[in-house]
């Protein structure tokens, strides 16, 4: 922790076992101080995937888990959040069925409804989401299913638009080849406005975007 804006830091303090931090996607704060963090498990076999909530009322120092419901014979991990014009909010979920999965809260994160499909296609591949300052939504996915190899669907990379967290149009295409691998996307806006989207560029390099949404 650091009281001096990052400039001194207390040493470490580990998590409790069942908690492990935000895992790919980044937490939010909600207007009332509830931090959301998004997180999932992984079997090392891969038999395991499975998406749940970290949630600190009192600025991080105390962690409660909470399991976002899904169905045996679905596998969900990475969520990324985004908070809807009603308040609630929505867990956006990789996962093995074609399609990015969605789950709701309305209650600040403290129960999620079971996740269900969505509209947008995912190939089994990471995303990331935010919502805008103006209230309205961006999300970096692959728009493709998937195939026989792990990578397939990834030499894809689309960035869409939502007003309203439901409905989604493309609106760039940040990669469009062929054959590639272009995946684990994160996207932030700052406080100019400015979007900044950076993600695996065939596993070579990371690649960066800044993207100025005022004009």
């Amino acid at each position: 922790m650091s009281a001096d804006d990052g400039e001194t830091w207390s040493l470490p303090k580990r998590f409790p076992d069942s908690i492990l931090g935000p895992i790919k996607n980044k937490p939010i704060q909600l207007a009332s101080g509830m931090i959301v963090s998004p997180s999932s498990v992984e079997s090392e076999d891969g038999a395991i995937w499975k998406s749940h909530i970290e949630l600190s009322n009192d600025g991080g120092y105390t962690w409660e888990r909470v399991a976002i419901p899904s169905a045996d014979t679905v596998k969900v991990i990475q969520p990324t959040l985004i908070q809807l014009p009603d308040g609630n909010l929505k867990a956006l979920l990789r996962s093995d069925q074609n399609y990015v999965l969605e789950s709701i809260s309305k209650d600040e994160g403290k129960t999620w409804s079971e996740v269900k499909n969505g509209r947008m296609l995912n190939p089994n591949s990471g995303i990331d989401a935010v919502t805008l300052a103006d209230g309205t939504f961006l999300l970096v996915y692959n728009p493709t299913e998937a195939g026989s190899d792990w990578s397939d669907g990834r030499n894809k990379l689309n960035l869409a638009y939502s007003t309203d967290g439901e409905n989604w149009k493309d609106v760039l295409k940040l990669e469009d080849e062929a054959e590639g691998e272009f995946s684990y996307p994160a996207i932030i806006q700052d406080s100019k406005g400015f979007v900044h989207i950076s993600y695996t560029h065939n596993r070579t390099k990371i690649k960066y975007l800044k993207v100025d949404l005022r004009n």
